[in-house]
């Protein structure tokens, strides 16, 4: 077991930190990025996948633990950002042996990153993280964490789009609305619930048979279309991408119908520019990384000894930023990503700079 490649200066990126790691005998490749600590240690997910290359890896990474940074100060925590992938299957090469590995890289940075569940990894591998290292969130409520943090990711998300809608058609709510949500996984199917609760008509897909099946079973109401690319070109007036980074594109923009986006993906915009392209074409789109905070809210509150209700409370709170987010946008003249983005560098920098402040 060793780190393989390590770095302090990751180049133009801005990244504090990147490190790669790799226990051959486990069959474990991680990398685990660091983008900011100003605002406290580095919180975010460890993402299990199967990607191409190493290459394909490290941008996701750079990209994720970026994007937590910025979600993490507009969430108003004190943690900075990071994120971590493991390169490789989950259903061929996710084992004890991997995972306490993976742990005890995440020890070796001393407490300057804390992981966290996202896609491939869920609750009960963290508990098999934690045997290895303190700085993991995300735990069953039997280890004293928060359980499934999709509870309340979903939730924030659904926060997010009531904002959206209040500014889009005047009020709060999805009822009569017709919300298509891309992806029913873990945070997909409590959007869905959520949406159908609030009086939304729901058009949903997803790749998985697995996932059409519990919503089959689960809410026959909602209408299953084939892919996403028929989804965006549906008759929707909210769309909720919810699986994987990159769904708003050159491709999927000029086609989209729906007025409005909210969802829980990471990494929505494909390249730069989209957002633009968007606000162009007269869009609402609301920040991935301010809407699907809650599930970060939920995990960062297990640091300080959980309590739903409270993280909850919380969480709730996004309906409030997200309007602060698209007021200002307004007022400023420019798409609200670019708003939330200086927001949250503010917060960073105005909060960061206390840091020099010395301390016996």
């Amino acid at each position: 077991m060793g780190v393989f490649a390590s770095t302090d200066d990751p180049g133009s990126t801005g990244h504090e930190q990147v490190v790669f790691c790799q226990d051959k005998q486990s069959g474990l490749k991680a990398i685990i990025g660091i983008y900011s600590t100003a605002l406290g240690p580095a919180l975010g997910g460890t993402r299990f996948y199967p990607y191409d290359s190493e290459d394909d890896a490290l941008a996701d990474v750079l990209d994720l633990s970026r994007g937590m940074a910025y979600k993490n100060a507009l969430a108003g925590l004190d943690l900075g950002g990071g994120k971590a992938v493991i390169w490789g299957d989950p259903e061929q090469i996710k084992s004890e042996a991997l995972l306490r590995a993976y742990g005890r890289f995440v020890e070796s940075l001393a407490g300057r990153y804390y992981t966290a569940c996202d896609v491939g990894t869920y609750v009960a591998d963290m508990d098999i993280i934690a045997r290895e290292t303190r700085y993991v969130t995300g735990r069953s409520v039997e280890h004293g964490g928060a359980g499934d943090s999709s509870i309340l990711t979903a939730w924030g998300v659904f926060q997010g789009m009531r904002a959206a809608a209040e500014h889009v058609w005047g009020a709060p709510s999805l009822r009569g609305r017709r919300v298509g949500v891309a992806g029913l996984g873990k945070v997909g199917k409590y959007l869905t619930g959520h949406l159908l609760e609030d009086g939304a008509e729901v058009v949903a897909t997803d790749v998985n048979p697995k996932a059409l099946a519990w919503v089959r079973a689960n809410h026959p109401q909602v209408t299953l279309v084939d892919d996403a690319t028929a989804l965006v070109a549906a008759d929707i007036d909210v769309y909720a991408p919810c699986a994987l980074g990159g769904a708003l594109n050159d491709d999927s923009v000029p086609a989209l119908r729906a007025k409005v986006v909210t969802g829980a993906a990471n990494n929505q915009l494909a390249h730069p520019g989209i957002e633009k392209l968007l606000a162009d074409r007269g869009i609402l789109y609301t920040p991935d990384y301010v809407v699907n905070a809650g599930g970060v809210i939920q995990v960062a509150d297990e640091i300080e000894g959980f309590n739903f209700e409270r993280a909850k409370l919380r969480a709730t709170r996004i309906y409030d930023t997200t309007r602060e987010i698209l007021h200002l946008a307004d007022a400023e003249g420019v798409p609200p990503a670019v708003a939330a983005d200086r927001l949250a560098e503010r917060r960073m920098a105005e909060v960061g700079r206390l840091r020099t402040i010395h301390l016996r």
